[in-house]
C-alpha cells in the first residue's frame, strides 16, 4: 500500500486541501498526518509530503497536487 505522510504544520500552505483531494481520488492510499515530520526547513518554505519515505514538494498547492499525482501514477505502474 502506498503511504503519504503529512505534517500538519504545513497546512498553512494548502497541503490539507491537496490531501483531501488526493484521498478522494485515490482512496487506496494510506494518509497519515503527524504533528511534525522533523523537516522544519522544508516545511517553512512551501507545501510538501512524503510518499513512501520520498519527499514530494511543490511551489504552490496546485504544483504539489500535480507532483503527488505523478508520483502515485509511477508507483501504481511499478506495482503492476
Amino acid at each position: 500500500m502506498i503511504k503519504i505522510n503529512v505534517c500538519e504544520n504545513n497546512y498553512g500552505y494548502g497541503t490539507d486541501e491537496v490531501i483531501d483531494t488526493i484521498q478522494t481520488e485515490y482512496p487506496e492510499v494510506d494518509v497519515e498526518v503527524a504533528p511534525c515530520l522533523g523537516h522544519c526547513e522544508d516545511c517553512s518554505v512551501g507545501p510538501y509530503v512524503f510518499i513512501d519515505d520520498e519527499m514530494v514538494q511543490g511551489d504552490t498547492p496546485e504544483e504539489l497536487y500535480e507532483q503527488i499525482k505523478l508520483s502515485l501514477e509511477k508507483r501504481v505502474l511499478k506495482s503492476r
